[in-house]
C-alpha cells in the first residue's frame, strides 16, 4: 500500500489536495494527502524488475464539494501493467464489471446489468451530438469562437480560458448529460491538449491514448497509455504548474522524487484509476454505497 502523506500529491490543474499542518505550531509539515497513489506506484514499477502487474486499493483525498458521486475521502482502485498498452486495460475494466455484476447477482437486491460494452472516440461523440469535428478546433480562440457562434446557450466566462476549459464547457453542458442513456460507454482518444500523462497516438498526434468509462452517466475511471519521455513530462508539469498558479493562485512543490524516477528510466506501461464507490453506485443505484443504513 502506498503512503498517504507525500511531498507532492499530483500536478493536475483542477485537482486540489489537502496540506498537512502541524497541530503544535500551525506550520506546514511539507506534506500533502495524496490525490492518487500514482507517483509511488510508478516508482515501484520502475525499481522492481520482477513486478509487471501491480494494484493499489486505498483512500485518496481531494478538496472538492461533496455530492452523491464526490467525497473528500474516497476509495480508489489503481492498477498498472508493465510493457502493456492501454488497450489491454480496456479488457480489464470490462472483465471487472462483468465479475462485479455476477457477484452482486447472488444477493437479493436489484443491480444494474450491462450486456453491451461499446466504445467511441471523443471525435465521434462531438460529431454525433454537436455536429462538428472537435479535432478541427484545437486552438483555444477557434474553439471559443465556435461556442459563441453555434452554442449560445453554453455560458462563457468573460475572462479568456485555456483550451481545456472551453472543451469541458461543451462536453459537460452538451454531451455528458446524454451519457446517462448508456449503461456502459468507453470513451477513448481524447484531444491532445487533454493528454495529461498519456502518450500521443503515433499515427494521429491530434489525439492522446487515454480512455474514460461512464456507466449511466457517471464517470468511473481514467486510463492512460503512460508517457515515459522525461523531457516531455517536464514540459507538461511546468505548464500545469503555471496554469494552476494563474487560475487558483497557488502552486505545488516540484515532484523531484518522481522526476528522478522518470529520468532514470520508467518502463512502458499503462495505468488506470477507478473510483470504487462510483462503481458500486453505478451497479446498485445506492447513492452512497458505503454510507447507507440499509446496505
Amino acid at each position: 500500500m502506498t503512503p498517504p502523506a507525500v511531498e507532492n500529491p499530483g500536478m493536475e490543474i483542477h485537482i486540489h489536495p489537502f496540506e498537512l499542518i502541524k497541530a503544535r505550531d500551525k506550520t506546514s509539515a511539507g506534506l500533502y494527502l495524496h490525490t492518487s497513489p500514482e507517483f509511488y506506484m510508478k516508482e515501484l514499477l520502475a525499481m522492481n524488475q520482477d513486478l509487471t502487474n501491480i494494484f493499489n486499493l486505498s483512500y485518496c483525498f481531494r478538496d472538492e464539494p461533496d455530492s452523491p458521486i464526490h467525497r473528500n475521502q474516497f476509495l480508489m482502485l489503481e492498477w498498472y501493467r508493465k510493457n502493456e498498452r492501454y488497450e489491454k486495460i480496456m479488457y480489464d475494466i470490462v472483465d471487472l464489471i462483468k465479475y462485479c455484476q455476477q457477484y452482486l447477482a447472488q444477493f437479493e437486491r436489484p443491480i444494474v446489468t450491462t450486456e453491451h460494452f461499446p466504445n467511441v472516440t471523443v471525435q465521434e461523440l462531438f460529431q454525433d451530438y454537436l455536429n462538428f469535428d472537435i479535432l478541427d478546433f484545437l486552438d483555444s480562440d477557434d474553439l471559443k469562437n465556435k461556442i459563441e457562434k453555434d452554442f449560445k446557450d453554453v455560458p462563457l466566462p468573460h475572462a479568456s480560458c485555456s483550451w481545456d476549459d472551453y472543451f469541458f464547457l461543451l462536453f459537460l453542458n452538451k454531451i455528458e448529460p446524454q451519457l446517462i442513456n448508456y449503461p456502459f460507454l468507453l470513451i477513448k482518444e481524447y484531444p491532445a491538449p487533454l493528454s495529461a500523462l498519456s502518450t500521443l497516438k503515433e499515427n494521429d498526434p491530434r489525439v492522446c491514448e487515454r480512455f474514460e468509462v461512464y456507466m449511466n452517466g457517471v464517470e468511473l475511471c481514467n486510463c492512460f497509455n503512460e508517457i515515459t519521455d522525461h523531457q516531455e513530462l517536464k514540459l507538461r508539469f511546468k505548464a500545469q504548474q503555471q496554469e494552476k498558479k494563474i487560475v487558483y493562485n497557488y502552486e505545488l512543490p516540484w515532484p523531484n522524487r518522481f522526476m528522478k524516477i522518470m529520468k532514470d528510466g520508467y518502463p512502458k506501461s499503462s495505468g488506470i484509476a477507478l473510483g470504487v464507490e462510483r462503481l458500486l453506485h453505478s451497479l446498485t443505484g445506492i447513492e452512497q454505497p458505503f454510507f447507507n443504513d440499509n446496505s
